[in-house]
């Protein structure tokens, strides 16, 4: 006979907001916390927390493997560059959210110089992988706008 679940238990967890864990990887300028893990609500598949970046930090050129994220900007301005050399670049505002697929090669970045970047960050795993590479920035990039909120957006 197959024991019943204890929902109770093993059902819905609820991560307060002071119970957030930054017992995590950081970078200098930016806070992780993370809310949703292992320890923190028996997830296996999923990483989910907070990351705060201070006015004008940024992230050097990575890629986190095989993972993948998504971002949700809850205020400030967060730039990001991705490709071989960092030549794309798109910036997102409050309520816009970013999606990183797989092995792309890519940098973070406050875009305010005088406020900080708050964002929710979910990853598709609870490793943190971080490859560094070794990326000069392109001194020139293509702009890309993304969504109908953003300026120069296709109409």
């Amino acid at each position: 006979m197959t024991e019943k679940p204890d929902w109770r238990e093993d059902g819905v967890r609820i991560v307060r907001s002071h119970e957030l864990d930054s017992n995590t990887p950081q970078t200098p300028g930016m806070t992780r916390a993370a809310a949703i893990n292992h320890a923190k609500a028996g997830a296996n598949k999923l990483w989910a927390g907070t990351v705060n970046i201070q006015p004008n930090a940024k992230t050097g050129a990575h890629h986190h493997g095989e993972l993948e994220s998504v971002i949700y900007v809850m205020s400030g301005r967060a730039r990001m560059r991705w490709g071989e050399n960092l030549e794309f670049v798109a910036e997102a505002d409050p309520g816009d959210f970013i999606y990183v697929p797989p092995f792309v090669p890519h940098q973070e970045i406050n875009a305010k110089p005088d406020e900080p970047l708050v964002c929710i960050l979910v990853r598709s795993d609870q490793e943190a992988i971080v490859v560094n590479l070794d990326i000069e920035p392109a001194e020139t990039s293509e702009e890309i706008w993304i969504g109908p909120n953003h300026p120069g957006a296709p109409e």
